[in-house]
């Protein structure tokens, strides 16, 4: 809901883990594809990812695996990935361009819902699971495997996450068709690199979530009540910006509701008989801009008018405003929401109105980062020709899938779709629909697939990643 990184700047590359052969790394970074390793040298390299207190990644604990046939599994497994992308490029494309040609609004995605469905369950003679209309009317749930892994051990479920819901006026202009297209691509290409293997660690699960409405009500959040991420162990998603970033630190982010009631009367013939609800929405939205000097700098409110009146020559009777209020992190919402609600009330204190404060939505939480997925994404990115610029401090976008990764391990990169205009801008919304996002959509779905081939190949990974999830949870209390 609102994600706007600034514009790239270069920055020299951070060290990142790599699963080649010293020199064959170079060589191997392209657009199109991986190099395989050939070399008798080669060795997988990892490192223990630790956040700093600034967010970000800090490549700390170094250790080396020798080589083994395990290195070059998981090189064929992530050719497989690219091969099955590639070889579904034009479907895909074609999904994200229906979707992008027929925008709806959050909670009334009935044609992407379909659309999507539709490709999962033409893919490879009916090889997924589909439940359509899942626990709401737009949603929707595919599931692939398992596939054998490890004798008794608990099913691994990798979930990817599809967008859809496009914006009052503007259409895409937040490009959720193509997250829908990264999600299903993403998915498509992991179950090309699972569906031979016989040997993983544990066996393996993959499914697919339609998550609508993220710009209204928070889908995900209504799935998330349902249960719908109880089995999931890994979740995946991309968001379209103006810059490729492995992670950016999302906010938190509450909408309250404010209706003032009044008294109607004739503006010139008897004014003082009438009570203003308008002035009453006027003076509140006075009072919060007047506020905004004592906020702290990284919180954010901001609203509209909805409704002021029908007629100049009746006193309102009847005032609407929308706020949005964001804040770092979810417990500093509290404070902001005290302050907020002084001005809505003092306003009809001011004016003699009644006021209603309501909050029509469950917050959106700021995303727990997980510093292991986020370096295994950068490095495969990189591996394919992704460049990450230096990450911005601050940041005021927020999602629900920030309410995901306090539930479910997680990463939420950011991939640049070939354009500089900003989110929800009719030049972004006309970027998205371009076919010159496709290289970069298709390119950030393969590194998302080959970042979940590097977990569910490698328990250790695993390891890590869930020590990250439980570490940002302890960190989020404090």
């Amino acid at each position: 809901m609102g994600n706007h990184p600034p514009a790239a700047h270069p920055s020299p590359d951070r060290g990142h883990a790599v699963i080649y052969s010293t020199h064959e790394l170079v060589s191997s970074s392209t657009t199109s594809g991986v190099k395989p390793a050939t070399s008798s040298t080669s060795c997988c390299i990892l490192f223990n990812c630790q956040l700093l207190s600034t967010g970000r990644m800090d490549h700390t604990d170094l250790y080396s695996e020798p080589e083994s046939a395990h290195v070059d599994k998981r090189q064929q497994m992530k050719e497989s990935v690219q091969l099955r992308i590639d070889a579904r490029k034009d479907a895909l494309h074609s999904l994200s361009r229906d979707i992008w040609s027929c925008p709806e609004l959050a909670g009334e995605e009935a044609h992407a819902h379909d659309r999507l469905v539709r490709f999962l369950s033409q893919d490879d003679d009916d090889a997924w699971t589909v439940q359509t209309h899942y626990v709401m009317p737009t949603a929707f749930r595919a599931s692939w495997g398992p596939v054998a892994g490890g004798e008794g051990g608990p099913v691994l479920n990798v979930g990817f996450l599809c967008e859809y819901d496009a914006l009052p006026g503007i259409g895409h202009a937040c490009g959720h068709n193509l997250i829908a297209e990264v999600g299903a691509a993403a998915a498509v290409g992991l179950r090309a690199a699972l569906e031979k293997q016989t040997e993983l660690p544990a066996p393996v699960k993959i499914t697919v979530l339609g998550t609508p409405a993220e710009e209204d009500i928070g889908g995900k959040i209504e799935l998330i009540k349902a249960g719908a991420f109880a089995d999931i162990d890994l979740v995946f998603m991309a968001h379209p910006a103006q810059q490729d970033a492995s992670s950016l630190p999302c906010v938190a982010l509450d909408e309250v509701s404010v209706k003032y009631r009044g008294r109607a009367s004739h503006a010139s013939a008897s004014p003082w008989e009438g009570v203003n609800a308008l002035d009453a929405a006027v003076l509140a939205y006075n009072s919060v801009s007047v506020l905004r000097q004592q906020l702290k700098p990284e919180w954010r409110l901001h609203g509209v008018i909805k409704h002021g009146g029908v007629k100049p020559n009746i006193i309102p009777a009847y005032s609407e405003m929308e706020f949005y209020l964001r804040t770092p992190r979810l417990k500093d919402l509290c404070d902001l929401k005290a302050k907020a609600e002084g001005c809505f009330r003092a306003a009809a204190v001011a004016t003699g109105c009644q006021v209603e404060i309501t909050y029509p939505s469950a917050a959106y939480r700021d995303i727990l980062p997980n510093a292991t997925l986020a370096s295994l994404y950068e490095m495969n990115g990189r591996l394919l020709g992704i460049q990450f610029p230096e990450q911005p401090d601050n940041f005021s976008g927020s999602t629900d899938f920030g309410n995901v990764s306090a539930v479910v391990p997680g990463t939420h990169p950011f991939f640049y779709i070939g354009t500089d205009a900003a989110n929800h801008t009719e030049e972004y919304a006309d970027a998205a629909g371009a076919e010159k996002a496709q290289l970069y959509t298709l390119r950030t779905a393969k590194a998302l697939a080959m970042t979940a081939v590097d977990v569910v190949c490698c328990s250790d990974l695993l390891r890590k990643v869930r020590e990250d999830f439980s570490l940002a949870k302890l960190k989020q209390q404090k």
